[in-house]
């Protein structure tokens, strides 16, 4: 597995990058062997005096997840991370060594659809800048802060609800195996899941 560390204004030296290859490493062998890549990231708290962790792995074709952990020195932001990066294999590993296998299997499955995902500026920003927002948008609507490309895969409802846990995503559109239709899962205020798809009641 390829593991990239990287630092935003923190520095990452041997002894770090180390302990990050190792440990990381370790727990991929130990209960995923399909991972391919990760990229550690670390960085500042908001107030400076915390060091934060961003741990995302690539665990298969099209298969992603993230980890994040804080703590008083980059080591332990570090292995706070990583644990939870393991108690999320421990948790999937047969889900997801499953789904790797499926999607390796079927060379036709369907590769995604090509989507626009965009970050709108927050409605308080907004209020405090509202000059700004009317010309950039020549409205009344949202400003744009970030655009990116994106793909809606087809997946089952289970394989959607698993890749946005993976993901630490709270919502996550995708085009349903089995209905060929539009749906959306998010992660709902109570922790449960809810799952909106095309349909009266």
């Amino acid at each position: 597995m390829h593991i990239t560390v990287a630092g935003k204004q923190v520095e990452t030296g041997e002894a770090l990058q180390t302990h990050v290859r190792e440990n990381l490493g370790t727990i991929a062998r130990k209960y995923f062997d399909h991972a391919l890549e990760a990229n550690v990231t670390f960085r500042r708290d908001g107030k400076g005096h915390a060091f934060v962790c961003d741990i995302n792995l690539k665990a298969g074709r099209d298969l992603f997840m993230r980890g994040e952990g804080e703590g008083p020195d980059a080591h332990r932001a570090f292995d706070e991370a990583a644990e939870h990066v393991a108690k999320r294999l421990r948790r999937y590993r047969r889900r997801v060594n499953d789904h790797a296998r499926s999607m390796a299997s079927e060379r036709d499955r369907p590769r995604g659809e090509p989507a626009r995902q965009v970050v709108l500026r927050r409605p308080e920003e907004e209020e405090a800048d509202a000059a700004e927002v009317a010309v950039a948008n020549g409205a009344d609507h949202p400003a744009v802060v970030a655009e990116s490309q994106a793909l809606i895969e087809t997946l089952t409802v289970g394989e959607a609800v698993m890749r946005m846990d993976l993901m630490q995503l709270h919502v996550l559109m995708f085009r349903n195996s089995g209905s060929s239709e539009f749906n959306v899962v998010y992660r709902r205020g109570d922790g449960h899941v809810g799952w909106i798809a095309p349909g009266s009641a």
